[in-house]
């Protein structure tokens, strides 16, 4: 049986997109899946757009997601190196072979060199506009003979090579996610195959690159549809089987407009920033136009090879809903190892003047505890500034009348001249004595239930809802403590 192997093929032109990222996931999966190989394949024959340290960042996104590639191209000890039988796996190292094969074309009738100038095909197109027929090329140059070709390239004259289609053909092949598609050549225009810069087009190489690195299955955006047909023709022209096709919907945002810049995040280095879980988008992005057959929303990434088909792609656009992965993103804080999340947040506590090296190094453990302790209303890591600020000020006000009310009840003076006492008289505020203070505090003064423990969350926090008490108490420790309740009673009892 034929080994199934899949590609991602990017161009380095920027950041990873959050589009792109689902396509490199769906080719993953669905690799993983059928105990196949996927492979990192470099798209940069547009050298206008081609944009310097894209590359590693491509390659550093996807490791990040946990898409684990076999062969391709890899970046290591800072370099950029490739790896497997059949490589080059970036393009433009590839020049030569496409030469070979678009000769081949030439000669054998399917393709033929075009000489008109820039000038001439706008003027054509706009003419064909005008009279309100489909843009593309008259075919002037389609009749030329080889040998004319080759006496006008010897003089010096600049060429391009295209693809030559039959007149009037219906080109058939089947899409797994839209079924069996029919395009006749009437509707399409002789493609450049191979510019004046020596370089091909995506169509030309796209082609044979897949064809000689043994892709079985092309998983892409739909935007690559209406040129399928085109690329189809080629393999044909060249006596190649063709593989079979998936062309993905857009990821859309609520709107139900193409996800871009505009809108907000759109790259993964932007909800790499902003802490997501590489573990939650994935999870997230693979539910971006697919379902399971059970519905789940929540699944580990051999969960998703497991349970992956192409069949419930829907092949309508998938929407992009930034607080559906916030939820998502909200479930794997809430159950991450501690020690582990607690290493990702701690660039944005340092970030925010919070902590430094040093702190990091002696108290890692109070720094953990932070974490637990307000994981729960964590959508994603960088909010974590905001809300652990309460730990940090030297005062806290009361935040709401609620608040302000609890201040004035009559137990109040009570029971925080108990905890100041208390406090006073250990040497440091840690864990243990935060879990006993407050039965000790009550036992002191006999107030109990929520006369007890409001007024100690109000005086300490500003806040009648928050965190575990026991947490706060250690948080603060011995000097905020006092502060705090010192504050209080002089501002606000």
């Amino acid at each position: 049986m034929k080994e199934v192997r899949l590609r991602f093929a990017p161009s380095p032109t920027g950041y990873l997109h959050i589009g792109g990222l689902r396509t490199a996931l769906y080719n993953y999966l669905f690799a993983k899946g059928h105990g196949g190989k996927f492979i990192l394949r470099i798209e940069d024959t547009d050298r206008t757009r081609y944009v310097e340290g894209a590359i590693e960042n491509l390659i550093a996104s996807l490791q990040w997601a946990g898409i684990k590639y076999d062969e391709g191209v890899f970046v290591e000890d800072g370099k950029i190196v490739q790896k497997g039988d059949f490589g080059p796996y970036i393009q433009s190292e590839r020049l030569d072979i496409y030469r070979e094969y678009v000769d081949q074309l030439i000669e054998n009738g399917y393709a033929y060199y075009c000489f008109c100038s820039k000038e001439r095909l706008d003027k054509v197109r706009e003419e064909q506009k005008i009279k309100g027929q489909i843009p593309k090329y008259d075919g002037l140059c389609r009749s030329l003979s080889l040998e004319e070709a080759r006496e006008r390239i010897a003089n010096g004259e600049e060429y391009v090579v295209r693809l030559k289609l039959p007149a009037n053909r219906d080109i058939k092949f089947k899409d797994l996610i839209r079924g069996d598609i029919t395009i006749n050549t009437n509707d399409l225009d002789d493609q450049v195959l191979l510019k004046s810069d020596g370089f091909p087009t995506y169509h030309l190489a796209v082609v044979i690159d897949d064809h000689l690195m043994g892709i079985t299955h092309i998983v892409r955006g739909e935007e690559w549809l209406p040129s399928t047909p085109k690329h189809v023709y080629i393999y044909e022209a060249f006596g190649w089987e063709k593989p079979t096709y998936v062309h993905l919907p857009t990821v859309l945002n609520k709107d139900r407009k193409k996800l871009s810049k505009r809108h907000g995040d759109v790259s993964v280095e932007d909800f790499r920033k902003k802490g997501y879980l590489p573990e939650a988008l994935v999870n997230y992005l693979a539910l971006v136009g697919w379902t399971p057959e059970d519905n789940r929303e929540i699944l580990s990434m051999e969960e998703l090879i497991e349970e992956f088909t192409f069949e419930r792609v829907s092949n309508a656009g998938g929407i992009f809903d930034n607080d559906k992965l916030d939820w998502v993103n909200g479930n794997y804080i809430r159950s991450y190892d501690l020690d582990k999340l607690t290493r990702l947040a701690i660039p944005y506590l340092k970030d925010a003047g919070y902590i430094d090296d040093g702190f990091i190094n002696e108290r890692f453990d109070w720094i953990k505890t932070l974490v637990e302790t307000v994981r729960e209303g964590l959508s994603y890591l960088s909010e974590i500034v905001n809300k652990v600020d309460i730990f940090f000020a030297d005062t806290v006000e009361p935040e709401n009348e609620e608040a302000l009310e609890i201040l004035k009840w009559e137990e109040t003076p009570l029971v925080l001249k108990a905890l100041k006492e208390a406090v006073d008289e250990v040497e440091e505020v840690d864990m243990e004595f935060a879990k006993k203070v407050m039965k000790t505090i009550q036992k002191s003064t006999g107030v109990k239930g929520k006369k007890l423990f409001m007024p100690v969350r109000v005086a300490l926090t500003g806040a009648n809802h928050g965190p575990e008490l026991v947490n706060i108490i250690y948080l603060l420790g011995k000097e905020n403590i006092i502060k705090r309740i010192e504050y209080v009673e002089k501002n606000h009892i």
